[in-house]
């Protein structure tokens, strides 16, 4: 009976894989391969994988554009964006 749910349940998987990575921001059908390939394994990374929306952005200082915080150069004018990280203190100097 088990083998049954498992078996049926598999499509579901991938579709439900599929939807929760596009919901969080990323392609469908990638998501999809990979809940084909790892039916429930993958519908638990997709439920695991992290939001780009969530992520802090600022502006670049030259240009404007909104980037998130981890982009260290901008594309639009290449403008270096370094950041000094708050757990090196207010000392912090660029090497």
């Amino acid at each position: 009976m088990l083998f049954y749910i498992l078996i049926i349940g598999a499509p579901f998987a991938w579709l439900a894989t599929a939807y929760v990575g596009w919901r969080k921001g990323s392609s469908f059908w990638i998501w999809f391969l990979i809940g084909a390939v790892l039916p429930y394994f993958g519908l638990i990374a997709a439920l695991l994988y992290r939001r780009e929306q969530d992520e802090p952005e600022a502006n670049c200082p030259t240009c404007g554009k909104v980037l998130k915080l981890y982009v260290q150069v901008c594309p639009r004018c290449g403008t270096d964006l370094y950041r000094a990280d708050p757990a090196e203190g207010a000392t912090a100097t660029r090497p």
